[in-house]
C-alpha cells in the first residue's frame, strides 16, 4: 500500500490499531505509544528491537557550596561502580536486555582510561554557578555536539540517557527555574537526601545563583550559566537521536531538564521523546507539565542513572509488537462489534 499523504498514513495507522482483536482504545497508552513510534519511523511496521542507555557523568562546581548530602568524589566512585557492574542501572539494563555505556563528560580526577568508560571530558567539572557562569560558550557547544554524536552512534531503535554528577539536581532546578519561570522554592528537592536544614541552604544557594543573572536567557545561555556537562551532553544526544528517527527514552528530573533544553533548541526532537517515569524529585512534575508529557511509570523513583528508562523499555518494545504482531479481527476470524 502506497501512502502519499500524511492524512493517508494517519488514517491507515489508526485503522491498523483499531482493527486489532480488542475493543476500540482498550490498550490505552500502549496504542498511543505504538502510534508515536510508527509516526517517528514513518512506517506502519516500525522496528523496536534494541535500546542503548548512555550514562553521562560529570562534576559540578556548585557541589562545593554544600548543596548535596554527598561529597563530589562520589561522582567518580559511582562511575567506577558502573564500570564494575554494581549499580542499579547495570542491574536493570541487564534484566531488560538494554545495552549500557558510560561516558566521562567531565569528572574530576582525570581520564579513567579503562574498559567500560568512554572518556570524552569537556573539563574536570564546571565552575560554581554561584560565582559565575558554570561553563564557557565554547564548552556548551562542545558538550552539545559531543552529545549529538553519541545520540547518532550505533544502530539502535531507541536511545536512553542517564546521568551521574553530585550537585546535578541543583543544576536541573536552575535550568527548570529559568526556562519555566517558576520559583526555585517550587522546584528544589532533596536530591541525594539533604535534611530540612540542607534543603533550606540548597534553596538559598540556588536563589542567589539565579539572582546573579537577572536577564532573560536562551536555552543555551541557561546551560552556560547553570548547566552541567552531563546535562548538556544529554540535550545534544537527545537531539542527535531524534534526528536519526530513534525513540528517545527520557528518565527523571535531571534527564528531563536535558530534554527541556533539547526541545527549546530543536523543537522537532520532542516528537521522539517518551517520558519513562514521574520522578519523586520536586521539580519533575513541573517539567512534565510544561512539556505536555505523560510518563509511562509512576514508581517513586529518584535515583537517576537512567534507571527509569531501563524499566520502561519493555513497554515500548511491547507496544510496537502489538502493532506488528497482534491479529486483526479479519486475521483471527473474530467478529467485530455489531
Amino acid at each position: 500500500m502506497t501512502l502519499t499523504l500524511d492524512t493517508d498514513f494517519a488514517a491507515a495507522l489508526q485503522a491498523k490499531i483499531d482493527t486489532k482483536t480488542k475493543p476500540l482504545g482498550a490498550l490505552g497508552r500502549v496504542e498511543e505509544l505504538a502510534a508515536q513510534v510508527a509516526i517517528l519511523q514513518g512506517t506502519l511496521s516500525p522496528r523496536m528491537e534494541n535500546c542503548q542507555l548512555t550514562i553521562f557523568a560529570a562534576d559540578h562546581g556548585l557541589a562545593a557550596e554544600g548543596v548535596s548530602a554527598f561529597p563530589a568524589e562520589v561522582t567518580r566512585q559511582m562511575v567506577l561502580n558502573f564500570a564494575g557492574g554494581g549499580a542499579a542501572a547495570n542491574v536493570f539494563t541487564n534484566a531488560n536486555g538494554v545495552a549500557l555505556q558510560v561516558v566521562n563528560a567531565g569528572v574530576m580526577g582525570g581520564a579513567f582510561d579503562m574498559p567500560g568508560v568512554r572518556d570524552a571530558p569537556i573539563a574536570e567539572g564546571t565552575a560554581s554557578a554561584l560565582k559565575g557562569p558554570a561553563m564557557t560558550s565554547e564548552q556548551v557547544q562542545q558538550a552539545l555536539e559531543t552529545g549529538r554524536e553519541f545520540g547518532q552512534a550505533g544502530d539502535f531503535d531507541a536511545m536512553a540517557f542517564g546521568e551521574m554528577g553530585i550537585g546535578n539536581t541543583s543544576s536541573a532546578t536552575l535550568i527548570a527555574h529559568r526556562l519555566l519561570g517558576l520559583p526555585v522554592a517550587d522546584l528544589v528537592g532533596r536530591g541525594t537526601g539533604v535534611d530540612d536544614a540542607g534543603l533550606a541552604h540548597k534553596q538559598s544557594v540556588l536563589e542567589a545563583a539565579s539572582a546573579r543573572v537577572p536577564d532573560e536567557l536562551s536555552a543555551e545561555d541557561v546551560l552556560q550559566e547553570f548547566g552541567g556537562f552531563e546535562i548538556a551532553m544529554i540535550a545534544g544526544a537527545m537531539i542527535g537521536a531524534a534526528d536519526a528517527k530513534r525513540v528517545v527514552l527520557v528518565d527523571g528530573f535531571i534527564a528531563s531538564a536535558g530534554a527541556l533544553i533539547a526541545a527549546r533548541i530543536a523543537p522537532e526532537s520532542r516528537k521522539a521523546m517518551v517520558f519513562a517515569h514521574h520522578s519523586a524529585e520536586a521539580g519533575h512534575g513541573a517539567i512534565l507539565s510544561a512539556m505536555e508529557a505523560q510518563p509511562l511509570l509512576h514508581l517513586g523513583l529518584r535515583l537517576g542513572e537512567g534507571t527509569g528508562t531501563a524499566l520502561a523499555w519493555p513497554l515500548v518494545k511491547a507496544a510496537v509488537s502489538m502493532l506488528n504482531d497482534m491479529a486483526s479481527f479479519t486475521d483471527a476470524g473474530v467478529s467485530e462489534k455489531s
